[in-house]
């Protein structure tokens, strides 16, 4: 593990999504008992911490992310008794917690909302964004939900509308409000007192906005056709990522400091996310790290590839600590995403170890999303199982958020994989039986074994973990980096296909063994299998760089 108190600085997180971890009740919903039922799987992987996605009050028309009472657990996931014995036991299996910190919006069902909406009197009058109709009574501007569809709400007994980023039923806090921000802030001193490390701090691009509520201009469509999606046919300039900003994230950061806790910070991908990454988590009173989901949407051929470890590479010379996931409860799950072979065909386990591989060479920190150890693929659902609002909206040119969401597969011969003893929310997929934790464990060879050689490897090596960064320029389908910290360099080396390849290289040494499995080294050249890492170290004076040639 990590020590000291920058321990966040090349950490790997493991993010849970509660309702799918484990369900220890058998209503077919994961829950806080069955988190700290799991909890000793987590910590063997060799992590440093555990993000837990929402488990608050909540009416669940977006899945925890509507929250209706800041301080209480929801009673589907238990109750604060149950937070207190999962830290304590994450705690002493030497994790760190950290937990949603959603500040942006609340649920309409909140009692803030409740009392702001009833009228122009009430001291929450002014905790979200109310505007008065434009003159023929339409919203105050064209701001679109990212939902879909206008991002105002008319509220007849204000004679006003109201912002909503996402669902009309997550009205949007006023954080230029002092009133509303200090009520955040006591939301998170709540949750620090009680034990968290901690926050994820929720879509940080929304918390403020154009206080002149300015309309934004128009966006091409890509292509000239117009998406299913509108949010892409602007350029949001004034609904999100307004300046003031910085001010809500310093008055966050002074409050975790106070406590010695951790700030992570969730960016859109929206143009320039990379930068902004970088300009949240520069100085000591911003955020600790943050990270976005732009990488994501793009593919897994060469070009992309070395552009991802450009933007790694770019962060070097910045203050700023970024953090990379391939996988979370939002996207679907890499392994279907990138998968070379396509999406309907089973992915090559060498790929899944590439990435994994990639994942953990990167500067920065990590986070690690449930069920990325055990390799599962993205879960392909019929509209009648989806519960994604996001997915019903757009069904069926998108399919919604709940492909990734599915149980997590804990025994592979036992009724939905152990994960509950009852129907779960949403199915497990035959083909995660297979590829269940059981399985896995009895397997030396399999992606879980080798997920725990890979993060052991990068907590040995400091350059992996808080070095600096070079990407090696080299040809498709070959593409590499060099880590460098206090003397020590290491390289990694990552064939993006499916065909053997041979190339020279200077004098190395393989990290360990599973570091670089079916490589061969002879006479000056690397033979890479096909998905084939070449991960080892540099003699410091050393400074050759590998050239390639096909086998």
């Amino acid at each position: 593990m990590v020590a000291g108190a920058d321990w966040w600085r090349g950490a790997v997180l493991y993010q849970v999504y509660p309702r799918s971890f484990a369900d220890s009740d058998g209503d077919g919903i994961g829950d806080l008992k069955g988190i700290e039922a799991r909890l000793e799987h987590i910590a063997r992987l060799g992590v440093d911490a555990v993000w837990i996605c929402p488990f608050y009050a909540s009416p669940g028309r977006d899945f925890g992310y509507d929250v209706s009472d800041h301080l209480a657990v929801d009673p589907l996931f238990g109750s604060l008794e149950d937070v207190d014995r999962l830290l304590e036991r994450a705690h002493a299996l030497g994790l760190k917690v950290l937990v949603d910190l959603v500040g942006g919006h609340t649920s309409d069902a909140h009692p803030w909302f409740r009392r702001s909406r009833a009228g122009r009197d009430a001291p929450e009058a002014d905790w979200y964004v109310w505007a008065d109709p434009s003159p023929d009574g339409t919203p105050p501007n064209n701001w679109l939900s990212v939902f879909g569809g206008s991002a105002w709400s008319w509220e007849p007994r204000r004679r006003q509308y109201y912002l909503h980023h996402f669902l009309s039923s997550q009205p949007s806090l006023n954080l230029a409000n002092p009133a509303a921000l200090e009520a955040l802030l006591s939301v998170g001193e709540f949750w620090l007192q009680r034990g968290v490390d901690g926050f994820r701090l929720d879509a940080v691009d929304f918390l403020a906005h154009d206080p002149e509520l300015r309309g934004n201009a128009a966006r091409p469509a890509p292509g000239g056709a117009v998406p299913a999606k509108l949010f892409g046919l602007q350029w949001h300039q004034h609904d999100m990522m307004h300046p003031r900003i910085f001010e809500i994230l310093r008055r966050i950061r002074a409050l975790t400091d106070r406590y010695g806790a951790v700030t992570l910070g969730e960016v859109s991908s929206q143009d320039g996310a990379f930068e902004r990454v970088l300009d949240y988590s520069s100085g000591e009173d911003l955020l600790h790290m943050a990270y976005t989901l732009r990488p994501l949407r793009g593919g897994f051929d060469h070009a992309s590839v070395r552009g991802l470890l450009a933007a790694a590479e770019g962060g070097t010379e910045r203050e700023g600590w970024p953090c990379w996931s391939f996988s979370n409860h939002d996207v679907e799950r890499a392994v279907t995403r990138w998968n070379p072979a396509g999406r309907e065909a089973p992915a090559d386990p060498r790929f899944a170890r590439l990435l994994a591989s990639l994942l953990l060479s990167l500067r920065g920190s990590v986070c690690l999303y449930q069920g990325e150890e055990l390799g599962l693929p993205e879960a392909e659902l019929t509209l009648a199982q989806i519960r994604d609002p996001f997915g019903l909206t757009y069904w069926p040119e998108f399919k919604g958020r709940d492909g990734s969401r599915t149980p997590m597969p804990w025994q592979g011969d036992a009724p939905q994989a152990g994960f509950s003893t009852g129907e779960p929310w949403l199915p497990v997929p035959a083909a995660h039986h297979a590829l269940a934790v059981d399985r896995q464990e009895a397997d030396p060879d399999s992606l879980l074994h080798a997920w725990r050689r890979l993060l052991a490897l990068r907590r040995a090596h400091p350059a992996l973990l808080r070095g600096g960064m070079k990407v090696l320029e080299l040809p498709a389908p070959l593409v590499g980096l060099v880590r460098d910290y206090a003397g020590q360099r290491v390289m990694a080396l990552f064939n993006l296909s499916d065909a053997p390849l041979r190339c020279p290289v200077s004098t190395l040494h393989p990290l360990a063994e599973g570091s670089s499995d079916g490589v061969v080294l002879r006479n000056g050249l690397a033979e890479l299998p096909p998905y084939g890492v070449l991960m080892a170290e540099l003699d410091p004076v050393d400074a050759r760089v590998p050239a390639y040639s096909a086998m």
